[in-house]
């Protein structure tokens, strides 16, 4: 057994990551990419880089919706070393308390994402608002010329993605989508191996992910309606199934899903929790078992287990099980190759992946190769920081990128069908593919509009 230890930075996984892959075709690679102006002509510099506005010394970052992801717009802030919150935009008063609090008393803070797009005239906005309520800020940012963070789902209908990227596409504004968990060591471990060859060609993908705080997380907000999510299967099933796109290296293209409500329809106490913040009531400690769950959202038709199966279009197939209810709060993923297969154990600070490769056996804890991903001491692994990051040198000088609005359409896209499998009994589902000059684009870096 070979045990390694890993420190790999996000410049050392990006430059690996072009090693041609062995998982036969795969997504568009999202490491070689050029980004900004088209190939052969000169990339503009500073801030405003392809927004039509004039470079200035930071770049000035609009938020639009201060809620529970605003901590990515606080990785954002950073007066005096090149970025800056300069205007936010929330309905709710306390989003506005909660936006003079972490960027200072005399940030503007608007009512609405089209006053701050109208006055402040961001370089770059940050759409952090709930699902649901992603689209419109996004097309409206995008049709101004501003380059556009947008957080994961990127919507919660296929159809809004295809309407989001074909706007970037043509007005040439910069799109982004915050996948973070491309950014986190352990995922990214994983498929470095995989593009190492560790596992010889992979063949299927499984992905067991355990929401242990399901029931504070997403049966307690707007997340249990599913007029603002579709389903779980497509609001936190996108993270992973972005993932288990990346590591089998192609786009599901049929599936068939199952699943019910099967503890939180019959918790007892609903309550309209509208001016509230999980902090309010997340306890961990106290809300167990899952079954005595009260002050549940009023309206709760979302799915608490679903899992599905699929076919990508590499001929790759793979499995997504997904529970709200269980004692643990982690993901696993399993990949099996040719020559062998790999697998996680916890999946933040200190984590392993193990690798099986040299031969046939019955059960065995001593893999041939465990990796250790090293504490970060940050939330994700310090996938939020690589991200925001990575979206800011993104925005003011384009280049390479670890995410793909590509990749996130059809991870919404692989949700989306699921959810209309599941709830027509289990149904096939086909998923159209993008139109070939769309994904030219965006494999080409987003080279903007002509001039």
């Amino acid at each position: 057994m070979t045990t390694e230890s890993t420190t790999e930075s996000t410049a050392e996984s990006t430059a690996s990551s072009t090693a041609l892959s062995t998982t036969g075709s795969r997504p568009e690679s999202t490491t070689t990419r050029t980004c900004g102006k088209a190939a052969g002509s000169t990339a503009e510099t500073g801030p405003a880089a392809g927004t039509g506005r004039p470079a200035g010394p930071e770049l000035r970052i609009g938020v639009v919706g201060v809620g529970q992801r605003a901590a990515l717009a606080a990785h954002a802030h950073r007066p005096g070393a090149g970025s800056r919150v300069t205007a936010c935009a929330d309905p709710h008063p306390r989003g506005r308390e909660a936006a003079r609090s972490l960027f200072g008393p005399g940030v503007p803070v608007y009512d609405d994402h089209r006053q701050l797009l109208d006055e402040a005239r961001p370089d770059a906005v940050m759409v952090l608002t709930p699902d649901h309520l992603h689209t419109a800020p996004v097309l409206d940012a995008l049709r101004a010329g501003v380059t556009v963070f947008a957080e994961k789902p990127l919507a919660i209908t296929t159809e809004d993605c295809d309407l989001i990227l074909r706007t970037a596409r043509d007005t040439g504004s910069r799109l982004y989508v915050g996948h973070n968990l491309r950014h986190a060591p352990v995922v990214r471990r994983m498929r470095q191996l995989v593009l190492d060859g560790a596992i010889g060609r992979v063949r299927a993908v499984w992905c067991r992910h355990f929401v242990g705080h399901g029931g504070d997380f997403y049966f307690r907000d707007w997340h249990a309606d599913r007029r603002n999510t579709t389903g779980l299967l497509l609001q936190k099933g996108a993270h992973d199934l972005d993932v288990v796109h990346w590591l089998a290296g192609g786009w599901t293209r049929r599936v068939t899903a199952l699943g019910d409500l099967a503890v939180y329809g019959a918790a007892a106490g609903r309550r309209d929790r509208s001016g509230e913040r999980m902090a309010d009531w997340y306890d961990p400690d106290t809300n167990w078992p899952p079954t005595a769950l009260t002050g549940l959202n009023p309206v709760v038709d979302v799915e608490d287990i679903s899992m599905l199966t699929g076919r990508l279009d590499n001929g790759v197939l793979v499995g997504y099980q997904q529970c709200h209810f269980t004692p643990d709060y982690w993901r696993n993923y399993t990949v099996i190759g040719d020559h062998g297969r790999l697998e996680n154990f916890g999946d933040l600070d200190g984590a392993v992946v193990k690798v099986w490769n040299t031969r046939r056996s019955g059960y065995r804890e001593d893999a041939d190769r465990v990796v250790t991903v090293p504490a970060t001491g940050s939330v994700h692994g310090g996938a939020d920081e690589a991200l925001v990051a990575e979206f800011l040198r993104f925005a003011a000088r384009g280049g390479p990128t670890e995410t793909s609005p590509v990749a996130a359409r059809e991870a919404v896209a692989a949700g989306h069908a699921a959810t209309r499998s599941l709830r027509n009994g289990g149904t096939p589902a086909e998923i159209e593919p993008l139109p070939a000059e769309l994904v030219a684009y965006y494999a080409a870096g987003q080279p903007g509009t002509p001039t």
